[in-house]
């Protein structure tokens, strides 16, 4: 690997520590670059987001439970992607102590327009 190359490369276990059941931290923010912020998000009993001003996508590594995606409702698992856009009441429901994901915001306050 090329000197400096690791700062493009996030690892998930590195990126989980400092969040456990005790924690009240629920993500850590990995990178950013312009409008795009990579996080990675590991809810611990219940999940108090609020909407979002940017659009974002999930990508679940672990864990299996329901998403809800304004009037929608359904299953994820480990590989699945969730997009929602900004500003769109959004949760993860009955979902298993082991749940993790990476979480990429990007573009304008608003989100972007289809």
């Amino acid at each position: 690997m090329p000197e400096g190359s690791e700062r493009f490369h996030w690892p998930l276990g590195p990126a989980l520590s400092g969040i456990s059941p005790e924690s009240t931290l629920r993500s850590n923010t990995v990178f950013t670059h312009g409008t795009l912020r990579l996080l990675v998000y590991a809810p611990r009993g219940d999940d108090p987001q609020q909407p979002h001003d940017q659009d974002e996508v999930y990508v679940i590594q672990t864990g299996t439970g329901w998403f809800v995606n304004g009037a929608d409702r359904h299953r994820f698992g480990p590989g699945d992607s969730l997009f929602v856009p900004a500003g769109v009441e959004h949760r993860f429901e009955e979902f298993s102590d082991d749940l993790s994901m990476w979480v990429v915001f990007w573009g304008p306050d608003g989100g972007e327009s289809a």
